[in-house]
Order: C-alpha cells, then structure tokens, then sequence
C-alpha cells in the first residue's frame, strides 16, 4: 500500500478543517451583525480502498469482513443555524425584529430579497428601504379608505408624510353614564314667603320681592310679587313672571293681582284671607307651555312694623341640571361645542336638551325625553332615534347628528349613583396632517394624524420556506432563493405565518462566541493533526529511499 494514501488523506483533513476555520471566522466576524445566522460544518469520509473482499459463510468455514482503508475525509455540509436571536431595544420606529421564522421580503433593480435584518429607514420618496443598498420593503398598500386589500400581492411599501385627512362632518354622537334616581325635580315646586309688611305705610305704597324660579328644562326665571297697600290691613298682591332679561314670558305668567288681608287684632300681624280664601291657600302658579308648575305661598307674611319680606325656593337647593359636552365638527372641520342638558321631570323620567353657542350656528330638533325601568335601566327614548339639524355658521353645509344613549344597561342609566353624563364618541373630525406612525406586532403600519384620529396606510408580509437551508447568502444580510428552497410562501404577520414584528428593535446575531472559541480549539486540533500525518508520511518516505544508497 502506498504510503501517498496517508500524505492525501492529511492534506484532505488539513484543508477541510481550514475550511472549518473560515467558517468560524465569519460567524466571529459577524457576532454584531444584526440578523446574522451563524453556520457549522459538518465532516464525512470519502473513498475507501479495499484490501480484500469478505466472504460468505460455509458448512465448514465461518465468513471474513471486508477490509477497507479510507482515503481521507471531505466537507459533509455547511448548514446556517436559524436560532431565534435575542432582541436589541432602539426606539426607532423603522427598526423591526422578526419573531418566528418568517423573513422580510425586499427588492432591488428587480431582484426579489430576503431578509432578517430590519433597520429601515424611509426615503425621500416615502418608500421604506433597506439604507445600504436600496432595497424596498414589501407588503400592502391601504386605499383612501384605509383598508387593507386582500390576498398577498406584493408592492412596495411607499407612505407619503404629506397624507392629509379631508374634515369628516359629525354625524353621531354616543353618550352614556348615569343620572341619579335619588334627584329632587328640576322645576321649582314651593315658593315660600316670610317676614312682614309694614302696616302703618300710606295707602298706595309699594313693597317688592323676587326670587329665581327654574321651569322643568331647568331655564331661569324671576318670579316677582307686589304688595299695594289698598286700605287699612289690606294690600293688592301682584305677581309675574319675568324671563331672564326681565321681559314678561311668551306666554305671559301674569300680572295677576289678588287681595291680601291682615289681622290687625292679632299681635302677630297674621294674613287673615288670600284671594277671598280664609284661612288663606297657596296659590298654583302654572302654565304647561313653559313647563312652569309651583305653588306660591305667601300666607307666612305678617303684617308688622318693618319691610323684612324674603323668600326661599325649595329651601334653596340647587336645580337638578345634569351637564355633558362634546366636540362636534361641521364639513369645514371646525370644531364647535355640543352640550346636552338632562332635567328631570318625574319619577322614572328625565327630559334632555342640546345646545351650542349662537355662534356656531342654529340646531333644531334638539329636545326630547328619556324614560326608565324600575331597575335603572333605559326603556324609551323619544324621539327614536333622537337627530339633531345643526345648520353650522361660516359656510358648512348643514348636518344631520344621531344621538345615541344606548338601550337597557349599556349607555345612560337611572340608579342611585351620582350623576355622570360624558360622551362616549363621536364620527367627525377636523382636517389633519401625518404627524407619526407606528407599527404593530402583525406589520400593521398606521398612521397617527394631528387631529388624533389614526389609520392604517400599509401592512409589512413576511416570506417563509419549505426548506431554509437552501437560501443563498448575497451579502449584506439578505438571500435568495435557489433550486432547493421550495417556493415561497408569502402572508401576514400572525398566526398563519408563526411570526410577529417588534417595532423599535433589532434582533441581533445568534453566533454563541463561547461555542464558537471551542470549535476552532477543535479545529486547530484537527488541523495539526493532520499536519502531523503529513509530517510522519513524509519521514516514512525518506526512510524508504534511504533503502538504495
């Protein structure tokens, strides 16, 4: 047997096991490349030299093994390690880190790219690319509408950061919370006079007193009373009632005069009949247009020394008023205050009132009531559905608003809780700017306008492969695909594809140094001990030619 076998086979392990070394050396090369996929390789044999066959058994003789000696050894592999890589915090927005087995999908001057490493930035024409070489991430295009299209047509991802929104009109308005069941009625019920009338003023001498009464809507009004001294013991009581500017209401409440008469013989000054009535009655002011319902009860006035009249409205608690505001928008996008006003006008029922500043424009159809059930919950609504008119000054077009208070338990509610009334949402918005954007876990990239309102403008597609393996490395942290991939196969990011995205994050390389230092230990080894087989050949060899001297 020749002895230049043995020079080969150390030459084969020499050079594999430097092969060996160069691919150590990458994977140490390439420990900060973000995405980077460390490689191994692995060895086998090569040709082996028989030196005799075996042989089969017989009835009087055993069989032999066959004898081989092996010729060396070759590269068996070099096989990429597809490890998940830990991830590196950036905040940037365009840097994304794939979590599964997905890749992103990039082209370049026609060339379809994959790739694991996800530091993008945006170019000057809105595209998102890869910053070294160009390439352009792929993925869906929104419409106008903000939808997503179906299917996985790939395109470039392309946001233009001059996207504006147009002004969207408010066309409904949500509300809920709770109005308190344990509320006194808005409207005044009691007016109740007191102190004394001063008995010795002349004939034809005034005495004047007024207080704030509220109609069931919870509008203010001055009720207004006048005592006339007529004649001894007796004054001609008048009362009105007055709007806020102090003008007589439409319809009129008033004037109205009634006789009032003392009791000059009692120490007290005690009134002895109101309007013919003795013992004197409360009198039932009332007018339905107006909402207006109380009793007048001046019969706790004395006729005395001093003009000490005062009044007190019931006992001067505040009216059930219950607030809540929202920002509603006209076509032009201006933004104008709508509040609504609940008052309650009986057991189980409550009236509710919208309104807006006389410069924003006129609103009609804006009264109505709301009832409930035993339990709290809302049973009616009238109207149903309740729609505002809201004629917008400054040259919008008028709209329609469709008030919603929910039904049953969702939405307004009667308990005994205190009373809360906001707005859940409303549809319109003012005209806006891009101002940001984020990126979701399933490659959602949305938009975040100036007006707060966001949208969705594109979502990212990641590519996985039958067989990963077989992608060829092209440099610069991408691949493509060769006969042994299997065809890609191209979806969202979620469950179908095992894969999410980590906005403001890099995943980093996976090459484990403290493995990779033991293998080139081992590497070394091998490779001077193939040196050495090399070296004892070759004194083998002169040994042989030292024969003939």
């Amino acid at each position: 047997m020749s002895l230049i076998n043995s020079l080969f086979a150390g030459v084969s392990g020499i050079r594999n096991h430097q092969a060996m070394l160069d691919v150590i050396g990458n994977n140490i090369a390439n420990v900060n490349s973000i995405g980077f996929k460390g490689s191994r390789v692995t060895f086998s044999d090569t040709f082996n030299q028989f030196v005799r066959y075996g042989t089969n058994p017989t009835d009087t003789s055993g069989g032999t093994n066959t004898f081989q000696i092996g010729l060396g050894m070759k590269l068996n592999s070099v096989d990429r390690n597809w490890n998940q890589g830990t991830f590196e915090r950036t905040g940037i927005i365009t840097d994304l880190a794939i979590q599964g087995e997905g890749l992103f999908i990039l082209e370049r001057n026609g060339q379809r790219l994959y790739s694991r490493a996800g530091a993008f930035i945006f170019d000057a024409e809105g595209k998102l690319v890869n910053p070294q070489n160009g390439a352009v991430v792929q993925g869906k295009v929104a419409t106008e509408e903000g939808a997503i299209p179906p299917g996985n047509n790939l395109e470039d991802i392309v946001i233009n950061s001059n996207l504006r929104l147009p002004a969207v009109a408010t066309t409904f308005a949500s509300w809920g919370g709770n109005l308190d069941s344990t509320s006194p009625l808005t409207r005044s019920e009691n007016y109740v006079q007191t102190g004394s009338i001063n008995g010795s003023m002349a004939v034809g001498d005034t005495v004047q007193e007024s207080n704030t009464v509220y109609d069931e809507m919870g509008n203010k009004y001055t009720f207004q009373v006048t005592y006339e001294k007529t004649a001894d013991d007796t004054y001609n009581l008048t009362y009105e009632l007055l709007d806020k500017d102090g003008n007589p209401t439409v319809p009129a409440v008033g004037p109205t005069t009634v006789q009032a008469v003392f009791d000059s013989s009692d120490p007290e000054g005690a009134m002895l009949s109101l309007d013919g009535n003795s013992p004197p009655q409360p009198i039932q002011i009332q007018e339905t247009a107006l909402g207006i319902n109380f009793s007048f009860d001046p019969t706790g006035v004395e006729q005395k020394g001093t003009n000490t009249i005062s009044s007190s409205v019931d006992e001067n608690r505040e009216p059930t008023l219950v607030k809540g505001t929202v920002s509603i928008f006209d076509s032009l996008g201006n933004a104008h205050t709508l509040t609504l006003s609940f008052t309650k006008l009986d057991s189980n029922s409550w009236s509710w009132t919208a309104n807006l500043p006389a410069e924003s424009g006129t609103l009609t159809g804006n009264t109505g009531s709301l009832t409930f059930n035993s339990d709290g919950s809302l049973a009616s609504v009238s109207p149903n559905p309740p729609v505002l008119v809201f004629k917008p000054e400054g040259g919008a077009s008028q709209s329609n608003i469709e008030l919603d208070f929910g039904e049953k338990f969702e939405g307004i509610t009667q308990t005994s809780a205190n009373s809360v009334i906001s707005a859940l949402n409303q549809n319109g918005s003012a005209a806006a700017s891009l101002s940001n954007i984020s990126i979701d876990q399933l490659g959602f990239i949305v938009g975040v306008f100036t007006n707060g309102q966001s949208k969705k403008l594109a979502q990212i597609l990641v590519a996985n492969f039958p067989n990963r393996n077989g992608l060829v490395s092209v440099g610069e942290n991408m691949y493509t695909v060769s006969a042994n991939t299997g065809d890609p196969l191209i979806g969202e990011p979620g469950e179908s594809t095992n894969t999410t995205l980590q906005s403001g994050a890099l995943e980093q390389s996976n090459v484990d140094l403290s493995e990779e230092f033991t293998r080139m230990i081992v590497s070394q080894r091998g490779f001077q001990a193939n040196a050495r087989v090399i070296t004892v050949s070759d004194t083998l060899l002169q040994e042989i030619t030292s024969l003939v001297r």
